[in-house]
């Protein structure tokens, strides 16, 4: 599709949440965003900064399809999406930034709060 770059809306998910459901759907909808041409940034905070890191592993996977919040973050990755860690998470954590994933960075705070207050960005918090 010609121009479709410059149509793509980015959309901003911001996932803070512990809870094993709350993060598998908030994947399940990133994933489908990023589909639909979404152009995908997520911010993974607090309990939530635990799915960037490349050892972790949920408790369970979830139904239907057995699939983990992990595992569906890193297909949203591998399609191109940016995703970062929060700038206070590896500093309150026992993680290092060698202990992310690849495809995760840090986040800078100044470029962050550019995306979140930018006129046609959607920002979308779990």
């Amino acid at each position: 599709m010609q121009g479709q770059a410059s149509r793509l809306e980015p959309v901003v998910v911001i996932l803070t949440s512990a809870s094993l459901q709350t993060q598998g759907m908030a994947m399940v909808l990133s994933r489908a965003m990023q589909e639909q041409g979404g152009q995908l940034t997520i911010l993974l905070c607090d309990a939530a900064g635990d799915l960037a890191i490349e050892s972790y592993q949920s408790p369970a996977a979830l139904a239907p399809k057995g699939m983990k919040p992990e595992g569906l973050l890193q297909q949203i990755i591998d399609a191109g999406a940016q995703v970062s860690v929060c700038a206070l998470y590896l500093p309150n954590s026992a993680y290092q930034e060698q202990d992310l994933r690849k495809g995760v960075c840090v986040a800078q705070p100044a470029e962050m709060a550019h995306m979140l207050r930018c006129q046609n960005s959607r920002v979308i918090s779990f």
